[in-house]
């Protein structure tokens, strides 16, 4: 007996989709004139201890410009120069180790668009080498004894496919562990949570009752029933989860709840590594978290450019963006 065939989507808005991925390219580079302005450091001139130079705001810029080309601190410094002597800027320059130093506590925002009402969330988190052998070596001669990798954890919009929360952390930490510092990020109401089996714990679902959060997270293959029908108390969620999973079986339970939205999670790691690898830079965590809050807030932009919008014919919608923006969004 054939199997069902299996639905094929395509890109829709393939030209204009086209032409975003094009500007990506656009490394058309100049200092605008409000970063000039606030170039130096509100103190620059002070006599009490020993002020800073620059401002948070130059910092930052030349450590989006080290992110997006890949560059090392040293070189960072020699594009920051040609850029200054190109605009013929009257505009120091910091050196690489103020760069390395100032990065250690940049605090920066992801410049996330803002939305009207609740929002859904998408959680997921991903490996980044710090130390270790490429693929290669490691097929020819096993693995080697230093290898160390940093844990990304993402939260992302599924209506605009931003990042809305990122955070970095040690490998050693569970993922369930992260959730209540990712949810303090998002200044937004949370409707939902798409989650894997790895959040599948019940101080995640204590957590997210807490903030009337809707938890979709498939339970485990052994999972029991906490709290019976019979109960006074409102039914759990987890709990309704395993009993829609007996009546339909854990594929139809995700295709009814909407799981595959927590699929977008995924696409936005795979887009993080395609655009900046899967390796950090720097070497101690301070300056590799703000590495990686640097690399979501490129990516952010870049979504913005434009999305491919999938489906079986001409004029389908992408149901994902139909939230109306406030008109001060971009």
């Amino acid at each position: 007996m054939a199997g069902k065939a299996k639905l094929r989507y395509q890109v829709t808005n393939w030209r204009e989709y086209n032409e975003s991925l094009v500007r990506r390219g656009d490394v058309t580079l100049w200092f605008e004139a409000s970063v000039i302005d606030a170039w130096e450091h509100d103190n620059a001139t002070s006599k009490v201890g020993r002020p800073f130079t620059y401002s948070d705001v130059a910092v930052e810029t030349l450590l989006t410009l080290r992110e997006l080309f890949r560059l090392p601190y040293r070189q960072t410094e020699g594009l920051g120069r040609a850029l200054a002597k190109l605009m013929e800027a009257d505009v120091a320059i910091p050196d690489f180790t103020s760069l390395a130093k100032r990065a250690t506590k940049l605090g920066v925002s992801l410049d996330v668009r803002q939305a009207q009402g609740p929002i859904d969330v998408v959680v997921d988190s991903t490996g980044l080498k710090v130390f270790g052998e490429g693929e290669w070596k490691v097929r020819q001669h096993g693995v080697g004894k230093r290898r160390t990798w940093r844990k990304l954890h993402l939260t992302v919009d599924p209506a605009t496919q931003e990042i809305v929360a990122e955070l970095l952390t040690e490998n050693s930490g569970h993922d369930a562990d992260q959730v209540k510092p990712l949810l303090n990020q998002v200044d937004r109401p949370v409707k939902k949570f798409y989650g894997d089996g790895a959040y599948d714990k019940w101080k995640v679902y204590d957590q997210l009752a807490e903030g009337a959060v809707t938890p979709i997270i498939p339970p485990q293959h052994n999972a029991k029933i906490k709290q019976h029908g019979n109960a006074a108390a409102e039914p759990l969620a987890r709990d309704e989860a395993i009993r829609g999973m007996r009546r339909q079986g854990r594929a139809g339970w995700k295709r009814e709840i909407g799981y595959h939205r927590r699929s977008l999670g995924e696409t936005a790691m795979y887009r993080m590594k395609t655009c900046f690898g899967n390796v950090l830079k720097n070497r101690k965590l301070p300056t590799q978290k703000t590495e990686a809050r640097i690399r979501s807030k490129i990516l952010n932009k870049f979504t913005r450019l434009g999305l491919p919008k999938f489906g079986k014919g001409k004029g389908v919608r992408n149901r994902f963006l139909e939230r109306p923006f406030l008109k001060n969004g971009s």
